[in-house]
């Protein structure tokens, strides 16, 4: 594969995990989730957090087509469901439809909500297993890493990076990535649509 293809396909593969991934976007709820905790429990519990979702990333890598083979789903019909998936948290993303806040509070913090849903959710998953299709297991799981990499570092200065951009700089940011995930997804159902 010719060097300027390679990075072509890793920027596409990157960007629609950052996207669907929403790190930056997700700032206000991780705020409120761990304003409370001190520096070394609020650390500890996003180690924790990328841990898991790492696992869960590579799980959906690695076995994510072989998951739909064994159901019988060809991958035009997981492209369209796909697509509608993404569509949906897309526009509860522009619409500012989040309800993970308060829900959030019943669980283990570290594995939900941060691992999952917030981290690796629907949307990353779905991502992924399209990526994985397209160009194969090496530049997604590259694009993840990298994406997983960021996400850590994001959680690590939740507060720093929620003092300057805000509330409302978050949220803005996060209809931004909504709206993108949005175009996507109707790209996905319409690839699918035509493949069926």
């Amino acid at each position: 594969m010719p060097l300027e293809f390679a990075v072509s396909d890793f920027l596409k593969a990157f960007f629609a995990i950052f996207v669907a991934m929403d790190a930056i976007g997700n700032l206000p709820i991780l705020y409120a989730l761990t304003k409370k905790l001190s520096v070394k429990e609020r650390n500890k519990n996003v180690d924790n957090a990328i841990f898991i979702a790492t696992i869960l990333l590579l799980v959906f890598l690695l076995f994510g087509t072989g998951i739909l083979g064994y159901f019988g789903i060809s991958f035009n019909s997981f492209r369209v469901a796909g697509g509608i998936v993404l569509l949906i948290i897309g526009l509860r993303i522009v619409l500012g439809l989040r309800l993970i806040e308060e829900r959030a509070k019943k669980y283990e913090l570290s594995a939900v909500p941060l691992a999952t849903p917030l981290i690796v959710g629907p949307a990353v998953i779905t991502v992924t297993i399209l990526l994985v299709n397209e160009f194969g297991f090496v530049i997604p799981l590259i694009a993840a890493i990298a994406n997983l990499i960021i996400s850590w570092i994001i959680l690590h200065q939740t507060e720093l990076l929620f003092k300057i951009l805000g509330r409302q700089g978050s949220e803005v940011i996060a209809r931004i990535m909504g709206l993108i995930l949005t175009a996507l997804a109707v790209e996905f159902i319409k690839q699918g649509w035509v493949g069926l």
